[in-house]
C-alpha cells in the first residue's frame, strides 16, 4: 500500500532532480556512449521527461520483517532549465497510477482501489517545483506533489548525472539522480500504518531529452 505513495514521491524526487542541472563541469556521466558527457554541456531550453529511462524505487519497511521495494514509470513532463540561472528552472511532472510497478498481481490491483490511490477516480499523481537552491553539483528542490487529490509540500535533494547528445536519438540529454521521503499518510495512503511504515524512501534516476 505505500507502494502508492512512494510511486508519487518517486514521481516528486524525479521532478526535483531535474531542476537542478548544475554549472560544475568536472561531474562525469557513466554509461555507453555518455562517459565524457559533462555538466558544461547542458544547453538551456526546455525538456521532456524520456519516459523509457526515467524511473523512481520506493522503499518502505514491511511489518518490521522486511524492506518492500516497487518502481514508477511512464512519467510525462517538462523542464525547463538555464544552466546560467539555474535558481529558476522549472519542472512539472504527470505521474500515471497505471505506471506503478511491484512484486504480484494482487498488490497491484489493492493499490488502485479506495484503500490506496483510489486509481479510477484520481488516474494521475503529479509534481510541480517550486524553488531551486543549488549546492555546487548538488540541489535542494522544493516544490508541491498532488496525489489523491490532495497537494502538500516535498523537498528532494538531487544530483547532477549527465549531459551530452544521445549516441542513439541525437537528442541533448541531462540527467539526474535524486533523492527523498514523504510521509503516505499526508496523501491519504495512511492504510496499514504503523505495520507498513508511514515514512516512504524514494531513489529517482530522471533523463530529459530538449524539445
Amino acid at each position: 500500500m505505500s507502494k502508492l505513495n512512494l510511486t508519487l514521491a518517486c514521481a516528486l524526487s524525479l521532478t526535483a532532480a531535474a531542476a537542478f542541472a548544475q554549472t560544475n563541469g568536472n561531474a562525469r556521466v557513466e554509461g555507453v556512449g555518455a562517459r565524457s558527457a559533462t555538466a558544461g554541456l547542458v544547453k538551456a531550453g526546455r525538456y521532456k521527461v524520456d519516459p523509457g529511462h526515467t524511473q523512481v524505487i520506493w522503499s518502505v519497511d514491511h511489518m518490521g520483517f522486511s524492506r518492500l521495494y516497487g518502481m514508477v514509470g511512464d512519467m510525462s513532463g517538462t523542464l525547463d532549465l538555464n544552466p546560467a540561472r539555474l535558481t529558476l528552472s522549472k519542472l512539472a511532472i504527470d505521474i500515471p497510477i497505471s505506471g506503478l510497478t511491484v512484486t504480484s498481481t494482487g498488490f497491484a490491483g489493492h493499490l488502485k482501489t479506495a484503500d490506496l490511490f483510489d486509481a479510477s477516480k484520481f488516474p494521475t499523481a503529479r509534481f510541480v517545483s517550486r524553488s531551486v537552491t543549488v549546492r555546487g553539483q548538488r540541489a535542494t528542490i522544493a516544490g508541491n506533489l498532488t496525489l489523491r487529490g490532495i497537494t502538500k509540500p516535498v523537498v528532494l535533494e538531487a544530483q547532477f548525472y549527465g549531459a551530452g547528445p544521445n549516441p542513439m536519438s541525437k537528442a541533448q540529454t541531462v540527467g539526474f539522480s535524486a533523492k527523498g521521503r514523504l510521509k503516505r499518510s499526508d496523501f491519504g495512503l495512511g492504510y496499514a500504518v504503523p505495520a507498513v511504515s508511514d515514512d516512504v524512501d524514494l531513489e529517482i534516476t530522471a533523463a530529459f531529452e530538449r524539445i
